[in-house]
């Protein structure tokens, strides 16, 4: 059973589920982006719109580029084509990839034909075509979607079909994440309904949280949801809420967060993808302002590092503020930081992995939704959301 009350449920809402109503946005349409202290800083959609902010994973199709989740009542993007309305928008209708200019690149509608009710927690795959995430329906087939389940998907970006791992049972705090092989090629004439012909492999992994605040991880090259595996929960968090494992890219390790019944309070783990792996806390150094949190792989040359938020004392898990404002440009409202990992996968606890330099400051401002494979882009979002232009 959970530990949070009621107050501290309605509080996660905000979470990565992003399931609450956004105060509506209002604003000078005049108002521009420009560069600022910390380099250039780029709204996405202008406004209170945005949660689940995950940077693209192809610099070369969706360059400077982020997929978010939407709000309802009205969008302030450049829309593609007549399909996608911004106003009278329903909450969590679309999956979004828009640009630092403002424009749409890439889209997927609820299908209500189908009984779509809502998506919940996308999340860009380790392979840049594909995106995963949850769906959600009503469990008893009204279409007023009061009684909703989810299951989990992944929609191939080239064509926007479906594949669902799971159509049922799941958390709406699933956040799920996928790994396929980075070398897969699909053959057209395949069959789409089977893993290997809908990915172009059979090497395809997937973690999720379930029910119980635990991370599923299920690899679909070695038996599949058969033989799921179960991970370890660290110890001394019972009662904490699991959150947004993902998949190193090699596809053996997760990161993830735990975050407390107040949210005031979080912790960050390493995990290697294995029934008996321990959890490895990622620990707060000198001169961090915090415990990490939102912790997130970025690979570069055959470098790898983890990069991470970190907020000052008394922030709770879930920061609002308005990035673009300079006097949160300073660090006050949080910062935004990496280092750089060796890891051995199947090797003794003490030589899994090793951390190779120090931590360093990326920006003066929290992002919580990863690094571009290029390096030149961070992302965040709940609410307001931002694209961040590196120099």
């Amino acid at each position: 059973m959970r530990y949070f009350s009621l107050t501290a449920l309605s509080l996660l809402f905000a979470l990565s589920a992003c399931v609450y109503e956004p105060e509506q946005f209002t604003e000078d349409d005049s108002k521009e982006n420009s560069g600022t202290d910390i380099s250039s800083l780029y709204a996405v959609n202008e406004g209170k719109q945005i949660c689940n902010p995950s940077v693209s994973q192809d610099p070369e199709n969706y360059p400077a580029s982020m997929l978010w989740l939407n709000f309802g009542g009205t969008l302030k993007v450049k829309a593609p084509d007549s399909v996608y309305t911004t106003s009278k928008v329903v909450q969590h209708d679309r999956l979004s990839v828009s640009d630092t200019s403002g424009k749409v690149l890439w889209y997927l509608m609820r299908d209500t034909e189908a009984g779509d009710c809502q998506f919940q927690d996308p999340e860009w795959s380790t392979h840049p075509n594909f995106i995963v995430a949850l769906r959600a329906f009503d469990s008893k087939g009204s279409k007023a979607c009061e009684n909703l389940d989810y299951g989990v998907f992944a929609v191939r970006m080239a064509d926007k079909k479906k594949f669902f791992f799971y159509d049922k049972d799941m958390s709406e705090f699933a956040t799920p994440h996928l790994w396929v092989n980075p070398d897969a090629v699909r053959d057209s004439s395949a069959d789409d309904s089977k893993i290997e012909g809908f990915f172009g492999t059979n090497e395809v992994r997937l973690v999720y949280v379930n029910k119980k605040d635990q991370i599923v991880f299920v690899d679909f090259a070695n038996g599949g949801k058969e033989k799921a595996v179960t991970l370890k929960v660290p110890s001394g968090v019972d009662g904490w809420m699991m959150d947004s494992p993902m998949i190193s890219p090699d596809g053996k390790y997760v990161v993830y967060n735990m975050i407390n019944s107040s949210m005031t309070g979080w912790k960050s783990f390493i995990q290697e993808l294995s029934k008996n792996a321990t959890p490895v806390e990622i620990e707060k150094l000198t001169g961090m302002m915090s415990e990490p949190v939102q912790p997130r792989w970025f690979s570069f040359a055959d470098r790898l590092f983890v990069v991470w938020t970190e907020f000052p004392q008394g922030s709770q898990f879930v920061n609002k503020n308005d990035l673009s404002e300079v006097s949160v440009q300073d660090g006050s409202a949080g910062r935004t930081a990496m280092r750089e990992i060796r890891l051995s996968a199947n090797a003794p606890a003490d030589l899994a992995f090793e951390w190779l330099d120090n931590v360093k400051e990326i920006a003066p401002i929290p992002m919580i939704g990863g690094r571009s494979p290029d390096g030149f882009y961070l992302a965040t979002g709940t609410n307001l959301g931002f694209l961040l232009k590196l120099p």
